[in-house]
């Protein structure tokens, strides 16, 4: 009996021919087109959600590599003009003895990017080549990436704020970078990278991959 109970489908939305709305969260059958209160359209799954996921991804990444090789900041002075890469000014603040401040930006903007791309890299890949991660694993690192997502902006910040405030006239001036500019795509195109993943799709993969009894 137990056997016979373990090998019946559990019952989702998906197998009960609905869907839910994303706006509003209607309920609608599966034939439904768009929703019947906002006319939002209502999928049960995110067309084309993984191909999405990769394009954003390959775009996230490449716009990295100038980000870290570019000047993100220029600084003017009466005697001198110096550039700074984020890798660069991480330096500069280690060798003034600003060891604390280097560490947050370090890993703000080298670490938990590259970690975002690692992860939703392999999200993406138990999909398209059924790699063996289970669904609570799936959806743990999903919700990561969505968590340490905010703090991938903070050298955008860092740097609008120094823009603002050190433009002392033809003594100092502070200048962003073309390397902000792309830190800035790359985490924008990251963040889209994650948000387009259909979190729904892992059921999918375990219901695929769950044995069924004879």
């Amino acid at each position: 009996m137990s056997q016979q109970a373990s090998a019946t489908p559990m019952l989702t939305a998906q197998r009960a021919g609905l869907a839910r709305c994303p706006a509003c969260g209607v309920l609608h059958k599966r034939a439904a087109v768009a929703c019947r209160r906002c006319g939002k359209r209502v999928h049960q799954r995110v067309p084309f959600s993984l191909q999405r996921t990769w394009a954003f991804l390959f775009v996230g990444v490449c716009a990295y590599i100038p980000a870290m090789t570019q000047p993100v900041m220029f600084t003017r002075s009466l005697s001198e003009r110096t550039s700074n890469t984020i890798l660069g000014g991480v330096w500069t603040l280690v060798e003034d003895g600003s060891s604390a401040i280097a560490l947050i930006i370090f890993v703000a903007s080298v670490c938990i990017p590259l970690l975002k791309f690692v992860i939703i890299a392999m999200l993406a890949s138990t999909l398209q080549f059924s790699f063996s991660m289970s669904t609570a694993t799936s959806h743990r690192l999903h919700h990561f990436t969505e968590l340490i997502g905010r703090w991938s902006m903070i050298d955008v910040f860092v740097i609008a704020i120094l823009t603002a405030l050190i433009q002392l006239g033809t003594f100092m001036t502070v200048v962003p970078g073309i390397g902000i500019d792309a830190f800035a795509v790359s985490v924008l195109f990251t963040m889209l990278a994650a948000n387009s993943l259909d979190t729904r799709l892992f059921w999918d993969k375990y219901d695929d991959v769950r044995p069924r009894s004879g």
